[in-house]
């Protein structure tokens, strides 16, 4: 599933307590890490972003 290779980057990211706990659990019941289920959702994400001109 990942779209992306090469090199990587760290970035620093503040999210509320509840949604990593959300995160850690689906890491858990996966056996994927963290790090592996927040690169899924963010591609999932951009993959069905849209953007419209109302802001």
């Amino acid at each position: 599933m990942k779209k992306y290779q090469g090199e990587t980057s760290v970035i620093s990211l503040r999210l509320p307590v509840e949604l990593v706990a959300t995160l850690d659990e689906i890491a858990k019941t996966t056996g994927r890490t963290r790090n592996d289920i927040m690169q899924r959702c963010l591609e999932f994400s951009i993959d069905n972003l849209e953007i419209s001109e109302d802001k």
